[in-house]
């Protein structure tokens, strides 16, 4: 999600601006001014509005979460949480180390999750669980991200994603899966359609991309004309300083995620439908995740293309997009529509591109269905 990244990393700048701010003030509180007075004695003399207001920026700077909670989402009813099941290590087709959980009748048919960029796969709770009732659910870490770990730093890219993917097809034996992928999951099903048809149209019983695009994000979010122009002289810096200097980002993300400036910015990635443990949950896996990770991933997604990769695919194709989602937008997935002929798509009304949380029982319904269509279960 390389618009909220980018989100994020301006309001942890604004963070830490204010912490520095409550430095300054309670600093030049303690320090004070020497007066001299009548008699000849230096007396210290302290401004008390620099030890409240610095004191409250300070309260703000670690426990602003808290206060602004109420302010970006609704109550929640059916709260999600970034819990695990029982899963497994398994070794992946490019060396990576891969976290796998499995859920639901092991005889059912197969429904394989793959999350999006800076998430893992605790974020599909709802899928999962709603899934898990008829079909039997795979969901894996991509390398980088959760408990997955790739071979090496260069082998976190789309490539090497899809590649990961094919060996977590295989776990399925030798029944044909549906695929579910959102944001860059779903780019990850497409350069795996797009590198090996062959095995895809073998395997591959339908498809659902959610909420992705089939380029370049940098093309198809919002303000994509000056997220382009700015790429080479300030993203792509940016993302490769966080690289080197990955602890300080790190501490600076938790800062932010204390001061819930990190929720603001993934606010923004929203709808109206949001609750507070939705944007808890997203806020802190892309806190707790390795930020270099991250922006190598990210650097990754900029260079990556699969333009007309499902016109190759001939199992059938459902699209997923949120009618507001800012960070792909609707005509990425009309685009994608357009290119393979079995496509169906849909846009959900009044979602963001977190739209499977916000309306979790919408899309779950939705996949839940066009799973049936193309694999239907046995009683």
């Amino acid at each position: 999600m390389p618009f909220i990244i980018i989100l994020r990393f301006v309001f942890s700048l604004l963070s830490l601006c204010i912490l520095g701010v409550a430095a300054y003030l309670l600093w030049n509180w303690y320090h004070g001014d020497l007066v001299r007075q009548s008699d000849g004695d230096l007396v210290r003399v302290r401004t008390d509005w620099f030890l409240w207001l610095g004191g409250a920026l300070l309260c703000l700077s670690f426990l602003g979460r808290t206060i602004l909670a109420p302010f970006l989402a609704k109550k929640d009813t059916d709260p999600t949480a970034p819990i695990r099941s029982a899963g497994v290590t398994v070794p992946g087709a490019t060396g990576s180390q891969l976290y796998v959980e499995r859920l639901g009748a092991p005889d059912a048919p197969v429904i394989i999750l793959t999350h999006g960029w800076a998430m893992d796969s605790t974020i599909w709770f709802y899928a999962k669980r709603d899934l898990a009732r008829r079909f039997q659910v795979i969901c894996w870490d991509l390398p980088g991200m959760g408990k997955s770990r790739p071979a090496t730093a260069s082998a976190i890219g789309l490539s090497e994603f899809a590649q990961d993917l094919r060996s977590v097809i295989e776990l399925a034996g030798d029944r044909k899966v549906v695929l579910v992928g959102h944001s860059i999951g779903g780019m990850t099903i497409q350069t795996l359609a797009r590198d090996e048809p062959e095995y895809f149209n073998r395997r591959v019983a339908g498809t659902v991309l959610v909420n992705t695009t089939y380029t370049n994000p940098l093309k198809t979010m919002i303000l994509s004309g000056l997220a382009q122009a700015i790429r080479w002289p300030v993203l792509e810096p940016i993302m490769r300083l966080g690289i080197l200097l990955q602890p300080l980002v790190w501490l600076s993300a938790w800062q932010s995620y204390l001061s819930g400036s990190a929720h603001v910015a993934n606010r923004i990635g929203f709808g109206k439908y949001v609750t507070h443990s939705q944007l808890n949950h997203t806020t802190l896996l892309s806190t707790r995740n390795s930020p270099g990770n991250i922006n190598r991933g990210n650097l990754a997604m900029f260079r990556w293309d699969a333009t007309n990769a499902m016109a190759k695919i001939t199992t059938p194709v459902l699209v997923l997009a949120g009618s507001i989602d800012i960070v792909t937008k609707p005509e990425a997935g009309q685009r994608i529509a357009l290119d393979h002929a079995g496509t169906i798509y849909t846009a959900i009304a009044g979602v963001n591109h977190m739209g499977f949380l916000e309306l979790a029982p919408v899309y779950n319904r939705a996949i839940e269905d066009f799973a049936d269509s193309v694999q239907p279960v046995k009683f």
